[in-house]
């Protein structure tokens, strides 16, 4: 008989097994959920905010250019913006409409803008901002941050922009920055992996990112620039940052400030002193070769590069007769006149080619061959030995020390000095000039050296050129009492570029006559700048050498009927003044190389120039450490950031 069915028994055992069944699906849902909220939870939490939290190429700080008491010469300040971002814009022609009926655009400007908006979409960039304006005024500034929000992708704000505080002034040493070029971006990454290339690649193309373009902010790139980071944002769904979350671990590595040897103050007064003058001034420690001011007038203001120049303002510079885009100081070559007779006394002394004692009788001009060669002074000096010769600068007495001495050995002793070798001490634009000699010639023209050559390389004119640079590394040696010089503009930065050092051997006792005729022409009888020795803090003197370099040649015509000088030639055509000097003469401390374009006379032009120069810097220098050499205390506090302008 069969067991009879019991409904209450399998109603049970189907309830237990539901139970069962139920209990094993709950315990796998909690163990689900114990994996992704305990055991994955941070891993589902990273994936989850990458659906609203963006990284942004965070541009690091540049460095500043600090001058050798820590003043700023190249910083930062704040300015208005505005920015879209292009991925964010549906039409952008109507887009920069709208904003250029808020604030005035050019044609060129949304050209510009337009142009960039559909290069980086090209480039798969379009998640970085696109600068539309820089530089807005107060009114401008709130004008967009009231519309803003009504134009999607459009952004506001204020952004730090290089800043250079003394304008013209550096132009020529600290160059300026720009937004990369493509040779730019060439140029930065050669050398590198390709990752490397990739982030300076990415970098640069931020808007915010710049790139020296000349002088020590290009020399300096790599020290001024800074490591990247990254700004983790907040967007909504339309993409729209609405919030910034702080995280340190991404922030930006700043950029190292760079000190440079140059008292801004002593620059200052330097460039005052030419008075609107086209020239050059460089003035250096005699002790440890630094540099304390170079000087090139007229200049271009480095702030207008920044942002970028408009053609028709770089065409203004390019093509200004006056030259501020030309390096002067470093770059100009310029034939030295009567400065390089202390190279050419040196030289004739050294090799036994005259003695001190020994006289030439001038009479205003000297025949060699079938030419005639003519001293400044009509009607001449008489009688002249080495001393007298160099603090009246007879150009007869010269023209016969150089014909004895010879051209190779006045252009050996010339580069002891540092001339034909481009001091570019981390500038860009340095040139070496030339110092010519019968090897040089027979390479460059086919053709030997002539004597009458000589005669003109004894009073530093025909193919010789030189730097006002040069000059004042001629003129420290001979200060220094021919002493090792390494010139520097570096005080705390990069390595200096320049490996050369000026250690030739140079006889004291020869060193020595040219510190007496120096001293000769500043402060004797006869001397040519006689007016300028007295520097006027009641005893110290400066000793020199005055030089005057023609530009053209003087016709026979001419001499008989009158050269004409000053106003009754163009401005073009009249002389280059120059003047070298060092001071205190019983103690040298600086020295200092003057040139002013067409200035016509080295005595009373860039004499005067080089005494207030020299005189400020004893007063003002003596004994001051320099700011990298001391605490962290006394280096120019953080930069004051400007609000628009």
């Amino acid at each position: 008989m069969s067991k009879s069915y019991n409904p209450e028994q399998e109603f049970s055992r189907r309830t237990l097994m539901a139970g069962v069944g139920g209990g094993i699906v709950w315990a796998g849902l909690v163990a689900r959920l114990f994996q992704l909220q305990i055991l994955e939870g941070e891993k589902y939490d990273e994936l989850a905010n990458e659906n609203h939290i963006k990284l942004e190429l965070a541009p690091p700080r540049r460095g500043r250019i600090l001058d050798r008491f820590g003043k700023p010469l190249a910083s930062h300040r704040r300015a208005g913006r505005v920015t879209v971002i292009p991925e964010q814009l549906n039409d952008p022609a109507a887009t920069i409409a709208s904003i250029g009926s808020l604030i005035d655009l050019s044609d060129t400007q949304v050209t510009r803008v337009l142009e960039d908006i559909q290069r980086a979409r090209r480039r798969r960039a379009a998640f970085l901002p696109v600068i539309v304006a820089n530089e807005l005024t107060y009114e401008d500034f709130a004008r967009m941050n009231v519309h803003a929000v009504e134009l999607p992708g459009v952004q506001v704000e204020m952004a730090l922009t290089r800043s250079y505080p003394r304008g013209r002034d550096f132009a020529h040493v600290l160059g300026y920055v720009a937004r990369a070029s493509q040779d730019d971006l060439q140029r930065l990454t050669e050398g590198k992996t390709a990752d490397e290339a990739e982030t300076i690649d990415r970098m640069f193309r931020h808007p915010d990112m710049r790139t020296g373009r000349q002088g020590m902010e290009r020399f300096a790139e790599e020290w001024l620039r800074g490591k990247p980071g990254f700004h983790k944002l907040v967007t909504n769904a339309a993409g729209r940052v609405i919030d910034q979350i702080p995280d340190d671990r991404l922030a930006p590595e700043p950029g190292k400030d760079l000190f440079v040897t140059i008292d801004m103050d002593l620059q200052r007064v330097a460039i005052e002193r030419f008075e609107g003058e086209s020239g050059a001034a460089v003035v250096l420690d005699v002790e440890t070769g630094d540099v304390l001011a170079m000087v090139s007038t007229p200049a271009f203001d480095p702030n207008d590069f920044v942002n970028g120049i408009s053609g028709h303002d770089y065409a203004l510079l390019r093509d200004d007769t006056r030259a501020p885009l030309y390096p002067r100081a470093h770059g100009g070559v310029y034939p030295p006149g009567s400065t390089f007779k202390i190279v050419v006394a040196t030289a004739a002394l050294e090799t036994g080619a005259i003695k001190p004692t020994d006289r030439v009788h001038c009479n205003g001009y000297y025949h060699f061959g079938n030419r005639t060669w003519h001293c400044w002074k009509h009607g001449g000096h008489g009688s002249m030995d080495l001393h007298s010769g160099i603090r009246g600068s007879c150009d007869v007495y010269f023209y016969e020390v150089a014909r004895r001495t010879g051209a190779q050995a006045i252009a050996d002793t010339a580069r002891k000095f540092g001339f034909g070798e481009a001091w570019s001490l981390g500038m860009t634009g340095a040139r070496g000039g030339l110092v010519p000699d019968p090897e040089w010639k027979l390479r460059a023209r086919k053709e030997p050296w002539f004597e009458g050559e000589t005669l003109n390389f004894g009073i530093g004119q025909g193919q010789l050129g030189v730097t006002p640079l040069q000059l004042a590394l001629m003129t420290a040696r001979v200060a220094s009492d021919g002493a090792a010089l390494k010139p520097t503009l570096i005080g705390l930065g990069p390595k200096d570029p320049d490996k050369h050092v000026l250690d030739a051997p140079l006889d004291p006792k020869v060193i020595e006559l040219m510190q007496s005729g120096m001293y000769g022409v500043t402060s004797e009888a006869g001397g040519t700048a006689l007016r300028s020795g007295d520097l006027g803090l009641g005893g110290p003197r400066m000793a020199g050498k005055s030089g005057t370099a023609q530009v053209r040649r003087i016709s026979q015509a001419e001499r008989d009927s009158g050269i004409r000088k000053g106003l009754n030639i163009e401005r073009e055509l009249r002389d280059h003044a120059l003047f070298v000097a060092y001071a205190p003469a019983d103690n040298p401390k600086y020295a200092c190389a003057i040139v002013v374009e067409h200035g016509e006379s080295g005595s009373g032009a860039a004499a005067p120039l080089a005494r207030d120069i020299l005189a400020y810097a004893i007063r003002t220098n003596s004994g001051r450490r320099p700011a990298w050499t001391q605490s962290a205390s006394v280096v120019a506090p953080a930069d004051d950031e400007e609000a628009p302008a």
